[in-house]
């Protein structure tokens, strides 16, 4: 079985979020699964840096729209994946970010590049990009890949296509001039096809013409197809709900080992779950905090956005520090309104708060073994990998009920903890994993924070919840089947048997 696996980022090549994780990390486990599958990368100029350690090979030069495209090959580092890179100066001659420029303004011709890459994908996938290889199933991830199953549509003989959703808030949306710029089908203008109130959506494109629709996780899969999550196209998924199915991320489990993790100062498991304590120390003295084991330390990393919960976690922080002795250290960077009100949180409480602005991969490894608790209060969530690595690490996750944040967190509940302290429930009736809070506001989060404390004083049931969520199994070998089952079940149904829009 023969998988174009179509993504704008993969890490180690390039990466900015989670996308860049599966990115890397799922073409490799469906290769662990027999599938033969070729990885497509835009040509980055960071990405084509990255792949030279493993040598490039410049494979075709195409035309596309009166402009050169050339195709080289690697392969992604530490596997036998091949990546063909699609190198077009609006990738290769940039510099900056993947998206946007270094302010984080979006690159303006955005829908001309990721068009371009679209349109060298599907020439790939019907074997007519002179790389004598054909495609059974092209699966293609977020926006930027959305035009592929309806450029591939518009074709008799072609390969089946699946499109998974991991931010639905991301639509790639662009004006109607840009729409005929691109000399696309007139037919696609259309509320049934790519148009969306007068501009037109790469994301629904691929929505709307391609075989399956998957999205992250169970729970956000039910919740796009609701007005509260669906960000306008909850009608369109609606309609598509009896294709499209929910599959939870996975986790690397070899990058994300605090058994042989590079980035620790101390390797443990476990079985040595002690050694843990080693790292939160460590962490604490690389960050300037009072060495204290017993005093609770508290972890974010993630986008500093809306949606990422920064609105209700800064308040709730405030109150919980100034109430306790606890901890905070937070990684990551984005609006201008959250870095300086998290920089104000560390100077009203210097001696319990640092922030680092910015992102730093062995940072991030040494919060995740280092914090107890790692704070993911996100307004929405489709899956979230930071709870999963959480678990691994012993850190006991603290998320909202959301999205992929609730199929992957077993809450402790209020009762629990109150049977537990009074002593009709025995530690060894604990199969809970974190917490978990319902209402988006800062006084539900603190209340959850104030929950989590308590815990922490019970050493017995923080050691168990901490080792019941290291034996959880969150690899992509579980994800990965569920992929191979899915592209399996689509190449056995004739085209009739499959609805897509034209």
């Amino acid at each position: 079985m023969k998988i174009l696996f179509c993504c704008s980022e993969a890490y180690p090549l390039a990466k900015t979020g989670g996308l860049g994780d599966v990115g890397g990390a799922l073409p490799r486990a469906l290769l662990k699964q027999g599938v033969q599958v070729k990885l497509v990368l835009p040509g980055y100029s960071v990405a084509l840096a990255n792949a030279k350690p493993n040598g490039l090979k410049l494979l075709n030069e195409l035309e596309i729209l009166g402009e050169t495209v050339r195709i080289w090959q690697s392969r992604l580092a530490g596997s036998r994946v091949t990546v063909w890179f699609i190198d077009h100066k609006t990738f290769s001659s940039r510099e900056g970010g993947l998206y946007g420029d270094e302010l984080g303004v979006d690159w303006h011709d955005n829908a001309w590049r990721f068009y371009v890459y679209c349109k060298v994908a599907e020439l790939i996938a019907c074997n007519e990009a002179g790389l004598d290889w054909k495609a059974d199933v092209v699966h293609c991830h977020d926006w930027q890949t959305g035009l592929i199953p309806a450029l591939l549509n518009e074709r008799e003989h072609r390969p089946k296509t699946v499109f998974t959703i991991h931010n639905l808030a991301y639509r790639g949306l662009f004006d109607q001039a840009t729409f005929h710029a691109l000399q696309l089908p007139t037919h696609w203008w259309h509320h049934e096809s790519v148009e969306f109130w007068g501009e037109f959506s790469y994301l629904k494109a691929g929505l709307v013409y391609s075989d399956r629709v998957t999205t992250v996780s169970p729970s956000y899969a039910q919740e796009i197809q609701t007005p509260d999550f669906g960000c306008g196209l909850e009608g369109v998924l609606e309609q598509r709900k009896r294709h499209l199915t929910g599959i939870v991320n996975g986790i690397d489990d070899k990058v994300w080992n605090p058994g042989t993790d590079t980035h620790l100062s101390c390797h443990y498991n476990r079985r040595s779950l002690s050694k843990k304590q080693l790292n939160k120390t460590a962490l604490q003295k690389e960050l300037g905090l009072a060495t204290t084991p017993d005093t609770l330390l508290l972890g974010f990393i993630g986008r500093l956005v809306e949606q990422k919960g920064l609105a209700i976690l800064i308040p709730a922080l405030e109150q919980f520090l100034a109430q306790t002795d606890a901890q905070f250290v937070a990684l990551g960077s984005g609006q201008q309104e959250y870095e300086t009100a998290l920089l104000e949180l560390a100077a009203k409480f210097p001696q319990q708060v640092k922030i680092y602005i910015g992102y730093d991969e062995g940072v991030s490894h040494r919060i995740e073994a280092g914090v107890d608790v790692f704070l993911m209060p996100s307004l929405f969530e489709p899956c979230g990998l930071n709870q999963m690595y959480s678990q691994r690490y012993g850190t006991l996750p603290l998320c909202h009920y959301v999205g992929g944040l609730r199929d992957t967190v077993v809450n402790l509940s209020d009762s629990q903890l109150e049977g537990y302290t009074q002593g009709s429930l025995g530690v060894d009736n604990i199969d809970e994993t974190g917490f978990l809070f319902c209402d988006a506001t800062a006084t539900s989060l603190l209340a959850t924070l104030n929950k989590a404390y308590i815990c922490y004083q019970n050493t017995p049931l923080w050691t168990k919840m901490q080792k019941n969520g290291m034996a959880q199994d969150f690899s992509w070998g579980v994800s990965s089947q569920r992929y191979v089952d899915l592209y399996e079940s689509l190449l056995k149904e004739n085209d009739s048997q499959i609805r897509v829009a034209g």
